[in-house]
């Protein structure tokens, strides 16, 4: 059985990243993205990211073979405690615990930060296609999501039109009074040492 490891993205797993991210591209339509990012471009979001959020490579025997990420669910001041969720694993790695254990990570870390709520933007059709299927959904339903909101036809790829929905979770206590949001920088430093890359 392969060795699982859960830690924070770094720079270098940016080709690794492009890779996994390539095919939901170019063969699905579980993003929306006509294009597949270049290495650069993933490493740049990714220190985007992690300058407030979460970035986390999911390891099989030392290779990164999946990767989830937060980032803000909207611009608004107001929105601070609500995160928008992404996940991508290896084609071969799916159905073997990756998916669940990158959202464990997640949750805990995000928690830690004061996040209340988790959001994730899925495309959807009602029957299922040779681009997209209905895994993102029954995945994140069985990690305690559930539907929210339905925008119809508002992507077009392959020469179609799909839909989107969003589904939530709530992690947190929502409180009268909530506490501040830690950024994850800030939060980095008071990991242990098991979450970063190149420790064992």
């Amino acid at each position: 059985m392969e060795e699982l490891k859960i830690r924070i993205a770094a720079p270098e797993d940016a080709e690794a990243i492009a890779e996994i991210y390539r095919p939901y591209v170019e063969e699905t339509a579980v993003s929306f993205e006509y294009t597949a990012p270049p290495a650069e471009e993933m490493r740049s979001r990714m220190l985007r990211t992690l300058e407030n959020y979460p970035y986390l490579v999911a390891e099989l025997s030392g290779r990164a073979a999946g990767y989830a990420y937060a980032g803000a669910f909207l611009p608004r001041p107001a929105y601070a405690w609500s995160v928008e969720l992404s996940i991508y694993l290896e084609r071969g790695a799916r159905r073997a615990g990756l998916g669940r254990a990158l959202y464990g990570a997640m949750e805990g870390l995000l928690r830690a930060m004061n996040i209340q709520n988790l959001n994730a933007c899925i495309a959807w059709l009602d029957e299922e296609d040779e681009y997209l299927t209905h895994d993102s959904v029954r995945f994140h339903e069985r990690m305690g999501f559930k539907t929210a909101a339905r925008f119809e036809s508002c992507g077009w790829k392959f020469g179609r039109w799909y839909d989107m929905i969003w589904m939530e979770k709530h992690i947190g206590p929502h409180r009268p009074q909530p506490g501040p949001v830690i950024p994850f920088s800030r939060l980095r430093a008071e990991l242990p040492a098991a979450f970063e890359p190149g420790t064992r």
